[in-house]
């Protein structure tokens, strides 16, 4: 059987770096892009204990031309790859009347359009071998709306929705898609987060540590999903079921629901 090859974006840490050790623990070909060049040179030789061929590329998700690149470099040093995660992300919270257009573009830019430019520049690879799998990492918010998270629940509802779409798209190229929308657990997305909100590094801090689950838990998850071709991935179960309430409750009843919970 021959051995899976994948490329994660925001790799150096969080939960892309969950998801390189646990496919490198499996035997799988690892390649981590990070635009972090020191975080990535720090970790990759951790990678290498596991798998002897992992890789650490520098790439930007803001830049079409550097995922192109690792495109290519990954054809040629392994004949191509079997699945792209899409994992880079940011964060930003507040009120929309509190959130420049500035900040809208930052976070479109990577958290929306890097998983874009992540899967145009893998599509050849995959149409070409006949196979591939895309991961884009999403988030609850994106199946949600807490108030307060404007930008950030936008970005992440528009990567459910090409996810969505992209599976329809890609079925007869034989290329699938799991989109993955985790509740909070410990990472580091809270490092580069915009905020208007007083206090919400210290808030976010508390939800991530109340976490039942960890990134390497999520990353788990995440290889089953992706061996068994499963669509969504919601790890949370406090999560799936307030996503199975929105769906099946009429929205007033979920909304008196929703702030009933977040006093």
């Amino acid at each position: 059987m021959q051995t899976k090859r994948i490329f994660i974006t925001g790799g150096a840490s969080g939960l892309g770096f969950a998801i390189a050790q646990v496919c490198a623990q499996a035997g799988w070909r690892v390649c981590i892009g990070d635009r972090d060049a020191e975080r990535g040179q720090a970790v990759i030789a951790s990678l290498q204990r596991l798998q002897a061929e992992a890789q650490f590329v520098c790439c930007d998700v803001t830049k079409m031309s550097d995922l192109q690149q690792v495109a290519e470099q990954l054809q040629q040093l392994w004949g191509g790859v079997d699945v792209v995660v899409n994992n880079a992300g940011v964060a930003q919270v507040g009120k929309l009347k509190q959130t420049s257009l500035d900040d809208w573009q930052w976070i479109i830019d990577i958290n929306l359009l890097g998983v874009v430019r992540g899967c145009q520049a893998f599509m050849p690879t995959f149409t070409a071998q006949g196979q591939g799998y895309f991961v884009n990492v999403a988030s609850m918010a994106g199946l949600l709306d807490v108030a307060n998270m404007t930008a950030y629940n936008a970005t992440k509802a528009a990567v459910v929705s090409l996810s969505e779409t992209l599976q329809n798209e890609l079925a007869k190229d034989n290329i699938g898609v799991t989109v993955v929308c985790p509740s909070f657990f410990r990472t580091n997305l809270g490092d580069g987060m915009r905020t208007s909100i007083d206090g919400m590094p210290a808030k976010l801090d508390k939800l991530m540590s109340a976490s039942k689950l960890n990134a390497n838990d999520i990353a788990k998850l995440i290889l089953r999903c992706i061996e068994q071709r499963k669509f969504h991935c919601l790890p949370h179960r406090q999560g799936r079921t307030a996503w199975y309430l929105k769906r099946f409750l009429p929205r007033n009843w979920y909304r008196r629901l929703l702030h009933s919970r977040m006093r």
